[in-house]
């Protein structure tokens, strides 16, 4: 019984580390007039450096801040963070909530350059 709590525990945590970074799908909805790209770290971390753009909401309080900047259920909305973890809890908060188009960008360090080879 402890191994499956164990595999089960060690599945939700792989899950949320890795859950779906697609980095190709962010770069894509960037490019609508209509996205948020929102950085999930810390003020800190945003502080240090950010995507141009982006807003700050940490993944802790990205449940209680969302519908004042992002209303829409259906607006694009990119996360990243400087691994892609807490935007993928991010995610998978604002999905519960009924978000339908959150797209998990992964690491800012990652994206950075994309976004620059963009332009």
């Amino acid at each position: 019984m402890r191994l499956i709590l164990l595999l089960s525990g060690l599945l939700v945590l792989f899950t949320a580390q890795a859950s779906g970074i697609d980095q190709t799908a962010a770069i894509s909805a960037l490019q609508q007039s209509d996205s948020l790209l929102i950085d999930v770290r810390s003020a800190e971390e945003f502080a240090e450096g950010a995507l141009p753009g982006a807003i700050r909401i940490g993944h802790e309080e990205i449940a209680a801040h969302i519908a004042s900047v992002a209303p829409d259920k259906d607006r694009p909305l990119v996360l990243y963070c400087r691994s892609g973890r807490r935007s993928a809890l991010a995610q998978q908060s604002l999905e519960e909530m009924g978000y339908t188009r959150v797209i998990n960008a992964g690491a800012y360090d990652e994206l950075l350059p994309l976004l620059n080879n963009d332009e």
